[in-house]
């Protein structure tokens, strides 16, 4: 199910939009500042998916859920037992009805997806100046250009629009996203979140942490499909050379 719904997402948004890593919004190209997992035999750093996690945890999670994410797949971040049921017990959920129906709510558990922040998506809505804050399970495959597109948006945002683009009230001028007016304000500043392991939370730094999160939490198995992509083309390899090899066996007294 988790692939048919990013097949179905990939494919609106590549149908939608021209197939350019460029911007909807004045057409500014993407930033492409590289990452670990691009190319044949890229991979993650479990460092970086743990920093990007815990951007997500401390300024992400607050309005953006991760429907499609459990808490125990963060063991593959680099989170201990411990820390992921501290995690999700962060927030709380209704509880299976009781022998009278009654619903209780009940502390998250490992086994469950992330819960989201706001009850409802009226109730996001609301406390987000009517905009709804899209879920980010899926979205490093949802959108044109990807990684690029979600990294370039979180360090696009401009003090001041143009002046011949004005930008509504209540909104964000922002180079990267559709139409440049963003109802989501900057993010991403120096030293917003202390990460664990020491490194200096940049801007930059931030942004290529929590992309390379969310590119895992809409792809966690990419280093299990290269790994066994690799496999199979050795076999392949080795199988042709040992069939030619075969071959000229056969052939070799009928010339």
């Amino acid at each position: 199910m988790r692939k048919l719904i990013l097949s179905v997402l990939t494919a609106a948004s590549v149908a939608g939009l021209s197939g350019t890593a460029l911007a909807s919004g004045g057409g500014e190209p993407l930033m492409k500042p590289g990452f670990s997992w691009e190319g044949l035999f890229g991979k993650y750093e479990k460092a970086q998916l743990k920093r990007g996690f815990e951007v997500f945890n401390a300024i992400c999670s607050n309005c953006h859920g991760l429907r499609l994410v459990a808490y125990r797949n963060l063991s593959a971040v680099g989170l201990t037992g411990e820390e992921i049921k501290d995690v999700a017990a962060a927030r709380e959920k209704a509880d299976a009805p009781n022998d009278e129906g009654l619903v209780s709510m009940r502390a998250g558990r490992p086994s469950d997806k992330f819960i989201d922040p706001f009850p409802n998506d009226k109730a996001a809505a609301s406390a987000n100046g009517g905009a709804l804050p899209p879920d980010l399970s899926l979205m490093a495959k949802a959108r044109v250009g990807g990684p690029n597109y979600i990294y370039s948006l979180m360090l696009g945002f401009k003090d001041e629009a143009p002046a011949d683009h004005p930008i509504p009230e209540g909104k964000y001028f922002n180079t990267y996203f559709p139409g440049n007016a963003i109802s989501m304000p900057p993010q991403l500043m120096e030293d917003l979140v202390s990460y664990t392991d020491g490194t200096k939370a940049t801007p930059e730094q931030l942004a290529k942490d929590i992309t390379a999160f969310l590119n895992w939490a809409a792809e966690p198995e990419l280093d299990e499909r290269k790994s066994l992509g690799l496999k199979v083309m050795l076999f392949l390899a080795v199988f042709t050379a040992m069939l030619y090899a075969l071959k000229v066996q056969i052939w070799k007294n009928l010339h």
